[in-house]
């Protein structure tokens, strides 16, 4: 069938699951093609019929890749293979990686400066300020990482904000160990609660107070000096 274009999931046994939630099998002469290479992808799927097998987690759905025509996928493959091998490519290639290295090292100091930004420590806790803010960044910014720090759909300084609530939710309080209920909206509400904590701690560090060996925080510093 030409332009046999649709989405399906994977079904028991190998098969596959249609839109309407038939049983459906790959056409014969047909391969499958994992992701990971959008080259070969987009080249795939620009000459005509395939098949895109998608896997819903939650609100996300993430492509495993496609079936379609065997003979559609070697010549795909060999064309892209053609065009990876010629010296302009090569050029290109460095030339985008540079802008990358680039764009992400600017992006590590604008995101290290809105964290220290929200922190707001008071003078006597600015070297502490200083140590947190790079922990969280270098957690937080790496491409692929999944965190809120990578997403543009909201400002940096909320970004920011986000992500040293989060930080501190591993790093100085018991979330990581806690066993919690599998009760709809039970984690979230767990969240909110050791958030409000966090937020009660920052206050003693942006007011000036004193603290001593036994601060969470000053201890999840402390561990990260040691290791």
């Amino acid at each position: 069938m030409q332009n046999d274009k649709r989405n399906v999931s994977p079904g028991p046994n190998g098969t596959l699951i249609g839109e309407y939630g038939e049983r459906l099998k790959p056409p014969a002469g047909w391969s499958f093609l994992p992701a990971g290479d959008a080259g070969i992808t987009r080249k795939v799927t620009a000459k005509g019929s395939y098949w895109r097998v998608q896997v819903k987690k939650g609100r996300r759905i993430t492509s495993k890749g496609v079936w379609a025509p065997t003979a559609t996928i070697i010549q795909a493959k060999n064309d892209v293979t053609a065009v990876r091998s010629t010296e302009t490519y090569e050029k290109k290639r460095q030339y985008d990686l540079q802008r990358r290295q680039k764009k992400q090292a600017t992006y590590e100091v604008e995101f290290c400066t809105a964290v220290e930004s929200f922190l707001n420590f008071h003078t006597l806790h600015k070297p502490a300020e200083k140590v947190m803010a790079q922990a969280i960044t270098i957690h937080a910014i790496p491409v692929g990482s999944g965190t809120v720090a990578r997403t543009s759909m909201i400002p940096i300084e909320a970004r920011a904000a986000k992500a040293v609530i989060a930080w501190m939710r591993h790093q100085t309080t018991a979330y990581d160990h806690l066993h919690i209920p599998r009760i709809k909206g039970e984690r979230r509400a767990v969240r909110r609660l050791l958030a409000e904590q966090s937020v009660a701690l920052l206050k003693k560090y942006r007011q000036g107070e004193p603290v001593d060996k036994s601060c969470p925080l000053q201890k999840a510093l402390k561990k990260m000096e040691q290791g």
